[in-house]
């Protein structure tokens, strides 16, 4: 019994051991965190790598001291398949870390983040493909230690062609979606916090996977759509050039409208009011048919959800001025009735 009483003590000492030192190191990152992007990206993503090894390393003790038997080469089997997928793991957390330390220089949350959005779209894709080949890779080594996988390679390989073919027939959308998220972050077309409308709906681009792009509506409401309908079919993108954006206030009024009074009205309108960025104000009669003549005016703000508030603020301004200083030129209907 001490004989396998002692190295499993000595290997849950390494793990206590371990996991203390992970903690202490871990709180102290945690403190540094706001100062330092390194400190806040270490600590969020390699605490579970770094517990994994320290397992690894209290099994390897356990196992070393134990006395021999038939099973220790299955384990160590398994301890090297685990090496292998924690290997892969802290690799990946590696690449996470490099990241999320670039990613910290380009803000989001500022009026002018164009730049700044088009980079976390671009190291978001670059993060998918890298896991991914990182999974694969991994894998890989893990099958490479069985000797019969080793021996099949060969029968793999000679296979590969048809095989190759059959899997591009059946995954052919799901390439075409995977290169079309590789097109989208690269081609500048769209962006994580995008302004866009879709399917008639406004909203903002929330996610851009390899596979497909979530844009959270209005109404917070997710629309899921796959990478390739933003390359096969049109859509708006308010803020593709700048977060600034320009937008109308449409009004249908009668032909006895004074539009010169209402033009100055916007103006005074647009002064007081903050959400107005100073660029566009300006209000012109863009139809008239039939019964009443179409007023259009055109204000603009820094970024489209102050442009949203902005034109609800100027669309209750001008109806109430209308309606209470100029009732005649609310929308009517004339008819002329012969006796």
């Amino acid at each position: 019994m001490t004989d396998v009483l002692t190295p499993v003590g000595a290997g849950l000492a390494v793990v206590l051991v371990g996991f203390a030192i992970v903690y202490a190191v871990r709180r102290v990152l945690r403190h540094l965190g706001d100062r330092a992007p390194l400190a806040a990206a270490v600590a969020r993503r390699a605490r579970r790598p770094a517990q994994s090894v320290i397992v690894l390393a209290g099994a390897h003790v356990t196992l070393a001291q134990l006395p021999p038997a038939d099973w220790h080469r299955y384990a160590r089997h398994g301890l090297l398949l685990a090496e292998i997928a924690v290997g892969g793991w802290a690799i990946a957390a590696i690449l996470m870390i490099a990241i999320d330390v670039g990613l910290s220089r380009f803000r989001t949350d500022v009026r002018d983040n164009r730049n700044a959005r088009r980079i976390h779209t671009q190291m978001t894709v670059v993060r998918r493909v890298a896991v991914a080949v990182i999974a694969i890779a991994s894998i890989g080594a893990m099958l490479l230690t069985f000797p019969a996988a080793r021996a099949a390679g060969a029968s793999l390989l000679a296979s590969a062609g048809i095989a190759g073919v059959i899997a591009g027939f059946a995954a052919q959308s799901l390439l075409s979606n995977v290169l079309a998220g590789v097109q989208l972050a690269f081609s500048d077309e769209l962006r994580i916090d995008d302004v866009v409308v879709v399917e008639g709906e406004w909203g903002r681009v929330e996610e851009i996977t390899l596979t497909y792009v979530v844009v959270r509506i209005w109404d917070d409401r997710r629309l899921t759509l796959p990478t390739s309908y933003f390359l096969s079919k049109p859509f708006e993108n308010w803020t593709r050039t700048e977060a600034a954006v320009i937008g109308t206030v449409e009004l249908d009024l009668d032909w006895t409208v004074p539009v010169p009074v209402l033009r100055e009205e916007l103006l005074r309108a647009l002064k007081d009011n903050g959400r107005w960025d100073g660029r566009t104000g300006a209000l012109q009669v863009t139809g008239a048919t039939g019964g009443y003549v179409r007023v259009r005016a055109l204000v603009s703000a820094l970024d489209a959800p102050t442009l949203w508030d902005l034109r609800c603020d100027v669309r209750e301004h001008l109806v109430a001025y209308v309606r209470d200083t100029y009732p005649g030129a609310l929308p009517r209907w004339r008819a002329d009735l012969a006796g």
